[in-house]
């Protein structure tokens, strides 16, 4: 299948943004991206339109940080499994990708939605779609 080289570096192009992610949340997530990106719209769910107090903030700025890690490990691995065996075709490499997402996405996201953390809800359903697509469209390739 000639589109099963775009679709695998697809899949590495959204792992190298996991780890920019996962890098920028760790180190910068009490910048004023993140600030609007995230901190102002999950910050009122949990402290109301006060905002966290600075022992608030520092936790946060901690497990944002381990969080970020965590994502840019995950992303790394998924680049790593993307470049060489997904693009050998190898059937264990698009399992375990596709499992990995579909363990993530349903245990965040419900706890996303029991927390009414709606924007966190919104970006795992864009990171589902964008790694989903390429698994999808290329599944066939892993009968071989």
């Amino acid at each position: 299948m000639k589109n099963f080289t775009f679709w695998t570096n697809w899949l590495v192009a959204v792992a190298a943004l996991l780890i920019a992610f996962g890098m920028a949340l760790a180190f910068f997530n009490q910048s004023k991206p993140f600030d609007a990106l995230f901190n102002e719209r999950i910050d009122p769910t949990f402290w109301g339109p006060a905002g966290p107090d600075p022992g608030a903030v520092r936790y946060q700025q901690w497990i944002y940080g381990v969080l970020g890690a965590t994502v840019a490990g995950w992303g790394t691995a998924a680049a790593l499994v993307a470049h060489y065996p997904f693009r050998r075709r190898e059937r264990w490499a698009r399992n375990a990708i596709a499992l990995s997402m579909l363990v993530w996405y349903l245990a965040d996201t419900s706890i996303s939605l029991w927390y009414g953390v709606g924007v966190n809800v919104a970006l795992n359903t864009a990171v589902l779609f964008l790694v989903s697509l390429p698994l999808i469209l290329t599944w066939k390739e892993f009968a071989r």
